[in-house]
């Protein structure tokens, strides 16, 4: 069963450019290089959330997830590099329907 990850984080607004670029790049191609990985995308914040960020993942089953995250996968992955951007994260998983 498909599982979608849900990954928000907060970050300090005196990094937002070079957060940016990283989340884009490094943060995407983390997750795209796993394997059980199917899709991912990335989201910017809006006026009402100026600091907060989110990727949406989804995965071919819980298994993958482990692969990629580890036994606590129910935990934020943070790639290496990118703590210092972080304030406050986040992750949520929903299985789908069918």
């Amino acid at each position: 069963m498909a599982i979608t990850r849900i990954f928000r984080v907060q970050i300090h607004t005196q990094f937002r450019i070079e957060f940016e670029d990283k989340f884009s790049d490094l943060s995407l191609r983390t997750v795209e290089e796993a394997s059980g990985f199917i899709s991912a995308s990335i989201h910017k914040p809006t006026k009402w959330s100026p600091n907060e960020y989110m990727m949406i993942s989804y995965w071919k089953n819980e298994a993958a997830l482990i692969a990629f995250a580890g036994e606590k996968w129910n935990v934020s992955v943070i790639p290496y590099g990118m703590e210092k951007f972080v304030k406050k994260c986040s992750v949520y998983h929903y299985e789908s329907w069918d």
